[in-house]
């Protein structure tokens, strides 16, 4: 019987528990064929064949082969020895005497691919060896790199370079050392930790790694599936250790959605995570794809954001080229596309982490020649789709990554434009000119935002959900809004007594119609969705929302609107607490929520004040020992820091400005040519194809009314139905 790694079949058919009456006997039988070439334990349930592993590689259980003379090393006794004992640690750790444990298989593993009979996706590759792991050699190391685009290798793949070896994978100087693993940190524990992870989950495994590819993979894909597949049908045994438990621990979310699964108890959750942070320490010294492909995944989890771990991971992806384009690499094609989704992924990783812990980002246009992902780079087609109720639609998930990788270039904008240190100096610097100025930058980035929104494939939208099937186009549309909240928060922020009262309306009753559209979407979220995957910045993007609510309650000038933003927050959190009931992770948005607002609102005084509101920005600028000024200037101020306590506070700054609401020379502003939108599409529907009464789509500067005093905004060009208001 042939064996498809494509195959589903039920844990129970593969690993049947043995009778209680065998366990710890010593058998009289024989080891059948295929365990006796394999070297492998023969396990027979129910006293007959075929063997667990035989069933395990659908192939005929047979007895025919004479059996062949032992050969056993020292070495090797004392390598089975070692991994006994490891092995029964961690059986006290489980909980389990001996007689408990499951059936693993016990298969070597392959020690280089290249050695690997018949055909095989792994033979040629460059960041997955089995028994080396690469290094880039980059302009400025000790190889140089002139050297070696002369070099001349006669066609050979690679040149040996003492116990290493050299690969050039392109014709010019990009080129990798290999090294060997052995002696790496914990190298030789790979294999026990690998059995305790398995040992965790069996005789699950094979059940677990078919729902993860049913409903994470189709809309993270991270990984190669017929790669992932065509090791494990070896042996679990040729995984990085992290990156095995990383996909169990993933797949355990959905335990219930299996029907093999569901009624059963499940495994170990905490002591995988134990296993999989350890070996994630010990894999960093020999990086391969495997390291950034556990990173990434056990970032994923619902409580698992770490910005170290994410920082980490960048400098471990710049090690291994991820960041350069290897679209002419001498390297197998699946490679070329998995490192381009890696690479993506990593960006990801990178720019909403930074968005989340308000943090540098580290990785920048001016080092990043990774190319947009195509179609070929992505191994999979709907035909790959799985039919079982509560999959994920393989077509829907590949364009969800490619637009979320859209909608981050996006957010990568929003946070170098106004959130670096440069940027709050050059705001500071421009503090005279109001929100006008503000308002410019954000121009083109909008524009972005709203084309990003417009050009959405129509399977994306929130309300195209297929019947038994999961959609994660959730966290997509909630990234959005997450992004244009980033946008606005700092809007919101910067508005001050500079500005006309009719400016600053303009801008909170933008803020306001974003608050709106981003509430009606939660409320509206289904069961499909929130059953679904969601990205792991989802927990954050939820609890900005709320947030965002406290931001326009502190700086509300009014106590009426100031209550109703009160209201609002309660509203809000009401929802989430509703929702929360169908989906786990929203309990975490629910703490950082709660965290983050529910001891600081109490700071809000009960009347509006409009002298912090108004003048905060200033103020602001005045504390920082006059950063913003020019050389010249700063040396001639520099006696501020020479001004004791009293000086500073009893004199008023020279720039104060009179929070005055008569402090405006020009006319009333029209609403309707407000630069915002109220979350409408540009047919004026909602994400979820719902009517909206808000008047233009997205936010829009276009076409702002000319101020009396001469100046005269120039916002967005607009299209669609933002041109009605020209006339």
């Amino acid at each position: 019987m042939n064996f498809s790694p494509t195959q589903g079949y039920s844990p129970n058919e593969l690993f049947a528990a043995p009778n209680d009456a065998s366990v710890g006997k010593t058998r009289s039988r024989r080891p059948c064929d295929s365990c006796r070439r394999r070297k492998s334990r023969c396990e027979v349930v129910d006293g007959a064949p075929p063997c667990v592993l035989c069933r395990f590689h659908r192939q005929e259980c047979t007895f025919i082969e004479d059996p062949q003379p032992r050969k056993r090393k020292a070495a090797s006794l004392n390598e089975e020895e070692h991994g006994s004992s490891r092995s029964s640690t961690q059986n006290r750790k489980l909980g389990r005497s001996p007689g408990d444990l499951p059936v693993i298989r016990r298969e070597q593993p392959i020690d280089n691919y290249a050695n690997l009979k018949g055909p095989s996706l792994l033979k040629k590759t460059l960041g997955l060896q089995n028994h080396r792991h690469s290094h880039l050699i980059g302009s400025t190391s000790q190889y140089e790199s002139m050297l070696i685009e002369l070099a001349d290798y006669h066609h050979k793949d690679e040149v040996s370079v003492g116990l290493a070896a050299l690969r050039k994978v392109n014709a010019l100087d990009t080129a990798f050392i290999l090294t060997p693993d052995e002696g790496t940190r914990n190298q030789d524990e790979e294999i026990p930790d690998l059995d305790a992870i398995e040992t965790v989950v069996a005789p699950h495994g094979q059940a677990l790694i078919h729902l993860y590819f049913r409903i994470v993979h189709p809309s993270f894909p991270v990984l190669h599936k017929k790669v992932f597949l065509e090791k494990y049908a070896r042996t679990h045994r040729e995984f990085s250790p992290p990156l095995l438990a990383a996909v169990y621990i993933l797949a355990l979310n959905w335990w219930s959605y299996s029907s093999d699964l569901a009624l059963l108890p499940k495994p170990n959750v905490p002591e995988l995570e134990r296993l999989a942070f350890k070996t994630m320490n010990d894999i960093i010294y020999r990086p391969k794809l495997s390291t950034i492909q556990a990173g990434l995944l056990l970032l994923q989890r619902p409580e698992g954001d770490s910005w170290a771990l994410t920082t980490q991971l960048v400098g471990l992806g710049q090690d291994l080229g991820l960041h350069l384009d290897c679209t002419g690499w001498r390297i197998p094609s699946w490679e070329r596309g998995l490192r381009k989704r890696l690479a993506w992924a990593l960006f990801m990783q990178d720019k909403w982490g930074a968005l989340m812990h308000g943090r540098p980002s580290h990785l920048t246009t001016t080092d990043w020649a990774v190319q947009p992902l195509q179609e070929d780079d992505f191994p999979e087609n709907a035909a790959d789709e799985d039919d079982e109720d509560g999959s994920t639609e393989v077509e829907k998930g590949r364009a969800l990554f490619c637009e979320m990788i859209k909608l981050t270039e996006i957010l990568s904008l929003v946070l170098s434009s106004f959130y670096t240190l440069q940027a709050e100096v050059d705001a500071a610097q421009h503090a005279q000119e109001g929100i006008r100025w503000i308002l410019e930058r954000a121009k083109p980035i909008q524009l972005s935002l709203r084309q990003w929104y417009a050009e959405l494939p129509g399977s994306l939208r929130m309300e195209n959900i297929a019947m038994r099937k999961l959609s994660s186009t959730g966290y997509l549309h909630l990234g959005y809004y997450a992004v244009e909240i980033t946008l606005h928060r700092h809007i919101i922020r910067s508005l001050s007594a500079v500005d006309e009262p009719s400016l600053r309306g303009i801008c909170r009753q933008a803020a306001q119609a974003r608050l709106k559209s981003a509430m009606d979407f939660v409320q509206a979220l289904r069961p499909e969705h929130l059953q679904s995957f969601w990205y792991f910045a989802s927990k954050y993007c939820f609890a900005l929302i709320g947030t965002y609510i406290s931001l326009l309650w502190v700086t509300a000038t009014e106590k009426e609107e100031a209550d109703s933003y009160k209201a609002k927050l309660d509203e809000y959190r009401w929802t989430l607490r509703l929702s929360s009931k169908s989906a786990d992770f929203l309990e975490r948005a629910i703490t950082m929520l709660g965290m983050s607002t529910g001891v600081l609102v109490r700071a809000i005084p009960e009347k509006p004040n409009v002298d912090f509101i108004l003048n905060r920005s200033h103020n602001r600028i005045a504390a920082s020992n006059l950063q913003v000024l020019p050389d010249d200037a700063s040396k001639s101020q520099s006696n501020v820091y020479e001004q004791s306590e009293s000086e500073t506070h009893e004199d008023p700054s020279p720039g104060y400005i009179s929070p005055s609401p008569s402090n405006t020379t020009g006319g009333d502003w029209n609403s309707e040519n407000a630069w915002y939108a109220g979350g409408a599409d540009m047919n004026g529907l909602n994400a979820f194809g719902e009517q909206t009464n808000l008047p233009t789509p997205f936010l829009q500067m276009q076409e702002l009314s000319s101020l009396a005093n001469g100046f005269n905004f120039q916002g967005f060009s607009g299209q669609g139905r933002g041109r009605e208001h020209e006339s």
